[in-house]
């Protein structure tokens, strides 16, 4: 099984917002973003919080990938419980730190390409499941992430915006 693994040199660059960033906390960030969220073809969010939040502002997310966690700390009761949401199937997957692993990225893409609504609960970190989302979401999708300590991400999915990502993608390392 072959792992995808964050080299130093790209940390960097994915410290930048992927898309249009809204500054503010949880539930104003994902009005601010209403527009584009209706307009979506489908809807990944990324992150426990994000998720959450989504949820809360009666937007409920195609694929949903969470970690049970926020700033590397366990979520709020109130945040795990609200993302037990009934209309979701919910798959366990591992994947270690700073990686990419290949039955996370094969999940996303099952469940973007599905019709059912998806919660991957990872047992590892989640951060970098935004670029396969991203790569694997319908054209005129969106894709929400949070940018710790600043605000909610939202990147409208577009051919160029899949190109920018497959090229990020490559230059990962593959790792045994």
């Amino acid at each position: 099984m072959k792992l995808l693994v964050l080299p130093e040199e790209l940390r960097s660059e994915l410290k930048s917002p992927l898309g249009k960033l809204c500054k503010g906390n949880g539930v104003e960030c994902i009005k601010a973003m209403g527009q584009e969220l209706k307009a979506a073809k489908k809807i990944a969010a990324v992150g426990d919080m994000t998720a959450f939040y989504l949820l809360e502002a009666s937007i409920t997310p195609d694929l949903t990938v969470v970690d049970n966690k926020t700033k590397r700390m366990p979520a709020p009761d109130h945040v795990q419980h609200r993302l037990e949401y009934d209309s979701y199937k919910t798959i366990k997957v591992k994947n270690p730190a700073a990686t990419l692993n290949p039955e996370l990225i094969e999940l996303i893409k099952d469940s973007l390409a599905g019709k059912e609504r998806i919660k991957i609960v990872v047992d590892g970190e989640e951060d970098l499941a935004t670029l396969p989302a991203i790569l694997y979401a319908p054209l005129g999708s969106v894709v929400v992430y949070g940018q710790p300590n600043e605000g909610s991400v939202l990147v409208e999915v577009t051919q160029e915006k899949k190109e920018q990502i497959k090229d990020l993608m490559k230059r990962m390392v593959l790792e045994e």
